[in-house]
This record gives C-alpha cells, sequence and structure tokens, in this order.
C-alpha cells in the first residue's frame, strides 16, 4: 500500500535547500519534507505521502485518521523502516513478470524461466 499518513510536526529546519520536518505518527517519529506546505508550523498536522508533506490537517481530523489506520493494520506496515520493508519484499512469493501475467516463483532456488500465461517454451 501507498497511504498517504497524518503525522505531527514536532521539529522544523533546513537541510541544504529543503525545508525538513520531524514529524510523529502516532508514535514514529521520521523526518519529512516540508517545502510544499510553507505555512506550516511546529505543533500542526500534516498529510505525508512518500516523505513529502501534502498539505496541513486538523488535529481531529489526523487522531480519527490514524485511529483508522491501526483498526484496519496498516499502520506498522506504511511507517516501516526501509529495513523492514526491504525484508518483507524479500520475503514475499517472487514473480519474474511484473505484469503478473506469469506464475510466482516460490523456491528461489528454481532455475527455470517463468513462461508467461499463454504462452508455450521453446
Amino acid at each position: 500500500m501507498c497511504l498517504a499518513i497524518p503525522g505531527k510536526v514536532e521539529e522544523i529546519f533546513n537541510e541544504g535547500d529543503l525545508r525538513i520536518g520531524r514529524v510523529n505518527f502516532g508514535g514514529v517519529v521520521k523526518k519529512v519534507c516540508l517545502d510544499y506546505v510553507p505555512d506550516i508550523e511546529v505543533g500542526d498536522y500534516t498529510i505525508v505521502h512518500v516523505g513529502f508533506a501534502l498539505s496541513k490537517i486538523d488535529e481531529e481530523t489526523a487522531e480519527k485518521t490514524l485511529a483508522i489506520f491501526r483498526e484496519m493494520g496498516v499502520l506498522d506496515e506504511e511507517l516501516a523502516s526501509e529495513e523492514v520493508a526491504f525484508a518483507r519484499a524479500a520475503a514475499a512469493p517472487q514473480s519474474h513478470c511484473p505484469d503478473g501475467s506469469c506464475t510466482v516463483v516460490t523456491d528461489v532456488k528454481a532455475t527455470e524461466p517463468a513462461v508467461p500465461s499463454g504462452s508455450s517454451a521453446k
């Protein structure tokens, strides 16, 4: 999934030419680019997607949304560190066809290339 997650801005600083914030997503704090929301201040809530704050929102909406995401079980997945996300991806069944047209390979030692559905191997 790729959800936009609400969070509270705890700190604002500059890294080079970028305006960066430390944003708290219900206990998980991450660095976020704040350049798209120049009016945001410490204590404000924002919606963040792939590391970029997109808009300012009110606290009630942010808290309700976080609660719904927790209830759905997607908050931990969305806020996982890169290491955790890569480990999940590596452990998932792999396909040689990103469009999903061929069989999923569950044995990483398989040496035969996957054959797209509806085609024949020569």
